[in-house]
């Protein structure tokens, strides 16, 4: 017998149905409530199926209503339907895939592939053989109803279907899909597709194997008058590119043709994904090769999608001028997310570790409109090729942009200033004889009416600030700097933002260039305080702490600190303990209290005091959850013996979410008043339970937190190594635990914290040596390594080697070479001195460790600038040693083999 609801089973299910449509909160409650009682009888799915595709006399909002109910069932408890319920939902499903309704259809087909997503593609063989099957119905509903559920299987299970767990049924679902490429109803074509675009980044062999019918097929509907069918097949090619290049590369003329002319198709969710092909492009080694004869047809097309569209004006608010008095809205606040400390050491040429810095978003914008669109895609597509092409770019550039900087329209005028600044990085060689004539006009836009045309100067002009600092300050770093600041003062929120983080850019350019003006950037940065509405205050606390950054110890002038520190204090007191505004602010106290050194001790106790009780709080918190976790599973009788985010996922009501940033912050905090104040944090931490904390937060689960808790250990050590020494026995284990690359930051950081403890140590460091010392020599083999931790892991070698010469040197061969490589490019500092002293020591316990490699040691060696006298005289004994020891011949033919300046180096330092 088939089943039947019950009339008033029936009634009060529809009830429901209608009152969860109620925008009353308490409405809404009480419908949650009753939908979990009913969830306890197990045929309620069954009346929820029967409303979505028997019912049809009710209307469609509340028959799709009762299958989203199903699905989110479905999500939750499938494992607990009876048999005989879920059986007669899959048919239901089945049965009705082609129901009249679009409405219904849909929703239809996002409860088979939630069906499927619960592992039940394999239990459900008849799901897919029929799906295809229909596909051949006469009736149009059916078709495209069946073909919606392929669609948003493919999606789902993309590689169950070419798993052999099901026979691989996309060996006859892709040929079968290919067929439908030329169906009547543009609908159909769309799905099609879409169903095969979901198998090519992936490159599913079924769909390898008739790659050439697809492509053809494509090429079949590249003129398609549907819209849908166009942006498909625009998809489809920018990911053959990326996967299938050498399938395209004998069309590849015609596709950019076509590409040019989708570029700018009357619909943007086209023109969006043609945009897109030029990026996957500039990326191929064969992008110039191909695109260099078409670049005069393809600049002036990406430049035109640069203009904001009408739409974007209107998301904007772009004709409000004056905003400031306005409240930002919490939702126009983007999370942010605090970037723990991580240890590292000067090159040669003064910049920090390249490519691990970079600000990912430093070509957005207007982010606040985050959705990707065509002027997004258009200018970072610019970047991108002018990186590839540099200055050949710009004989199809410049022409265009006089029309576009100097146009009466606004719209088109802005578009100019952002071509400007994606060019930036790729064509800067080529720009510089144009740069003191265009500098003066972009920095005079800074005043333009519009203010979207003031905001987009201002990220142009910090695209240029590199250029601008390489010049006397005169003539351009004062009137840009000028300039800048008064727009952080502007009426308009948007501009005070673009204003600040270009200003922010500025400052890590210009460095101490800014020394001279600061009396005056502080004033206006301190006048911001009182104007900022909530956004836009965080961004102000980056810029004071890159200011506090660039400047250093500059900033340590009575007169300044009076002008900055009372307001950031101000803030401060303001905060609460669970405000995440405190992160922003944190980090930029941390800069300052660098900055400051002495110059912050007035403000320091209840700085350090807070950031203690942030951390015990957290620790406190994270008890209190794993106590509660205890009791959650004494009642349910399940063994867990810790409470994981998991738990909290699955209890929310029973725990808060374990936010460690707090902690994490206040870490670091902790880390810059530590390297600020140098031994002045004595009494703090002399009147605290900081290393008890921090023992606790070294063994943390989360990265982050052992990450930052590393990083103050080594400035603790550095700061008030007394107060540390008591721990090391406890500390040293765990630090040797978190020698593991698989984390890279925290490793880091626990490489550079046992280097400081081993140089305080001394020779009492000789017990623990053999906890770390063969993580350490791993780490400096492997290959792949990134170089910050290359480096600090050689130094932190060389330190245990300073300091216990006898256990490290038997291993001297097993890390010389990378050892020496590594730090040829350190300048000359205190690690650098250290680690080489620890070098030469280990050398004259075992001279034999160093032979084989010998001679890179002689370009370590020479990489030294200005060694101090005695280190001097310690190359200078060693390396003559080593001549003596093979005699003048053999050191003649050894030394042919060195570079001309190495030898040369070495010869005048050495005398060798």
């Amino acid at each position: 017998m088939e089943w039947q609801p019950d009339e008033q089973g029936l009634q009060q299910v529809l009830q429901l149905l209608k009152d969860s449509q109620s925008p009353n909160t308490a409405t809404q409650r009480a419908v949650q409530q009753k939908l979990e009682q009913l969830n306890q009888f197990p045929d309620f799915n069954n009346y929820l199926i029967f409303v979505l595709t028997r019912l049809k006399t009710e209307d469609e909002p509340t028959r799709s209503l009762s299958g989203l109910i199903l699905k989110n069932n479905v999500k939750a408890h499938y494992q607990n339907f009876p048999p005989a319920v879920a059986d007669f939902i899959k048919q239901e499903c089945l049965n009705n895939i082609g129901d009249p309704s679009p409405l219904i259809r849909a929703t239809i087909g996002i409860l088979i592939t939630t069906i499927t997503s619960k592992g039940e593609l394999q239990t459900w063989p008849e799901l897919l053989p029929q799906l295809c099957n229909l596909l051949n119905s006469e009736d149009y509903n059916t078709c495209e109803g069946s073909f919606g559920a392929l669609q948003k299987i493919c999606e789902d299970s993309s590689e169950l279907l070419e798993s052999d767990a099901l026979n691989r049924p996309l060996n006859i679902m892709i040929p079968k899909f290919l067929q439908f490429f030329k169906h009547c109803s543009p609908k159909i074509r769309s799905h099609a597709i879409a169903c095969v675009n979901q198998f090519i980044i992936g490159r599913a062999q079924a769909l390898m194997d008739n790659i050439d019918t697809f492509i053809e097929s494509l090429f079949a509907l590249a003129t398609d008058e549907d819209s849908e069918v166009r942006k498909n097949v625009c998809r489809a090619l920018v990911m053959l590119l990326e996967v299938r290049i050498d399938r395209l590369i004998p069309h590849m003329h015609s596709i950019i043709q076509y590409m040019l002319q989708r570029t700018q198709d009357p619909d943007e969710n086209v023109s969006l994904e043609a945009c897109e092909f030029w990026l996957t492009l500039a990326e191929q080694p064969i992008c110039k090769e191909v695109l260099s004869g078409h670049l005069v047809q393809l600049i002036p097309i990406l430049v035109n999608g640069m203009k904001y569209s009408e739409i974007d004006i209107i998301l904007l608010k772009g004709d409000v001028e004056e905003d400031e008095a306005v409240p930002d809205s919490e939702q126009d606040i983007k999370p942010r997310f605090h970037k723990s400390r991580t240890v590292t050491l000067q090159h040669e040429g003064g910049e920090g570790e390249e490519g691990e810095d970079v600000d990912e978003d430093d070509d957005d914008d207007d982010d606040t409109l985050s959705d990707w669109n065509l002027r997004k895609c258009s200018a970072a597509a610019l970047d991108v090729l002018a990186n590839v092409f540099r200055d050949e770019l710009l004989p199809h550039l410049l022409p265009l942009l006089k029309g576009l900087l100097f146009s009466p329209d606004w719209v088109i005028k802005e578009s100019g200033i952002l071509v400007l600044g994606a060019i930036a990085e790729g064509c800067m060689q080529g720009m510089v004889p144009y740069l003191p004539e265009l500098l003066p006009h972009l920095i005079a836009c800074l005043c333009d009416k519009k203010a979207l045309v003031r905001s987009i100067a201002c990220w142009t002009l910090s695209r240029y600030a590199h250029w601008v600092v390489s010049q006397p300050p005169d003539s351009h770093l004062k009137p840009l700097m000028t300039e800048l600041l008064k727009r952080i003062l502007d009426g308009n929120k948007r501009v005070q933002e673009a204003a600040c983080s270009a200003f922010a850019t500025l400052e890590e350019e210009a460095c101490t260039e800014l020394v001279p003006y600061l009396s005056f950037i502080l004033d206006t940065l301190v006048f911001a305080f009182g104007k900022y509405q909530h956004k836009n205050l965080l961004i102000l606390y980056d810029a004071i702490g890159t200011l506090a950054d660039s400047v250093g110890h500059h900033l340590n002038q009575p007169e300044y600190i009076q002008k900055l520190m009372p307001p950031l204090i101000a803030k401060w007191n303001e905060l609460k303990d669970e405000d995440k505004d405190l992160f922003p602010l944190l980090e930029c106290l941390s800069s300052v209290a660098t900055a400051l050194q002495s110059g912050f001790l007035p403000y320091c106790e209840p700085v350090y005091q807070r950031c203690v009780t942030l951390v015990q709080k957290t620790l406190a918190q994270a008890m209190v959850r794993t106590y509660r976790a205890r009791q959650l599973v004494l009642k349910t009788g399940n063994e867990l013996p810790r409470v994981t985010q998991s738990m909290y996922n699955q209890h929310p009501d029973q725990y808060e979410a374990p936010d460690k940033d707090f902690m994490i912050v206040a870490l670091d905090l902790l880390s810059g008043l530590a390297e600020g104040l140098g031994a002045s944090v004595d009494q703090l931490v002399a009147r605290s339970n900081i290393m008890t904390l921090l023992f606790q937060c070294m063994q943390d689960p989360m990265p982050e937190v052992r990450q930052s808790s590393f990083a103050l250990l080594g400035d603790l050590t550095k700061a008030c190594f007394p107060h540390v020494k008591p721990c090391i026995a406890e500390f040293m284990p765990i630090l040797g635990l978190n020698l593991n690359p698989e984390f890279i930051s925290v490793c880091n950081n626990a490489t550079w914290a046992i280097g400081e403890i081993a140089m305080q140590m001394g020779s009492d460091m000789q017990p623990y040596v053999g906890l770390v010392l063969n993580n350490l020599v791993e780490i400096i083999n492997r290959p792949n390594t990134p170089k910050t931790l290359l480096e600090n892991t050689a130094i932190t070698i060389g330190r245990l080697g300073y300091v216990c010469p006898q256990e490290v040197s038997p291993m001297l061969q097993q890390f010389i070479r990378p050892w020496c490589t590594s730090l040829r490019n350190i300048r000359d500092n205190e690690e650098k001195d250290s680690a080489f002293r620890g070098i030469c020591m280990m050398i004259g316990v075992n001279p034999a460790g160093v032979v084989q490699d010998f001679i890179f040691f002689c370009d370590a060696v020479a990489s030294w600038v200005s060694p101090k006298d005695d280190l001097r005289d310690m190359f200078y004994k060693i390396l003559h040693g080593f001549k003596d020891q093979v005699g003048e011949e053999n050191w003649q033919q050894f030394s042919e083999q060195f570079p001309p300046l190495l030898k040369e180096r070495l010869s005048a330092c050495y005398g060798v």
